[in-house]
């Protein structure tokens, strides 16, 4: 099987979950802490459509940077909430994983199964 990635977070039970899965599967992934090492504005872009997602489907709401940035304002554009995303990478849902069968953001973690 080609490489497998997780953008992971330890704190985040469906981040723990995906690796759980992908490790029951035989597979040690590489582990990308984004937190630490945050995507490009390219790099997420590209992670985000390559799920099939939007932009706002791919970001945490629910955190509290994402109501003081005022990220909820529908006239932001794509590259804007990228920015933000970048800038504080908690807002980046999670866990994106990637393997040769796709990129996939993994809520529940049960969806990495599909990509193994």
């Amino acid at each position: 099987m080609a490489q497998v990635e997780i953008w992971h977070r330890p704190t985040c039970s469906n981040s723990r979950g995906a690796l759980e899965l992908i490790r029951e599967a035989g597979i040690e992934p590489v582990i990308v802490d984004y937190i630490r090492h945050p995507p490009s504005q390219a790099q997420l872009r590209k992670a985000i459509a390559d799920a099939g997602l939007t932009v706002r489907e791919a970001m945490r709401n629910k955190e509290p940077e994402y109501a003081e940035q005022g990220l909820g304002n529908p006239v932001l554009s794509d590259d804007a909430l990228l920015d933000a995303m970048v800038a504080t990478p908690k807002l980046i849902n999670r866990p994106f994983v990637f393997t040769g069968k796709g990129v996939r953001l993994c809520r529940p973690p049960e969806m990495v199964l599909d990509l193994l």
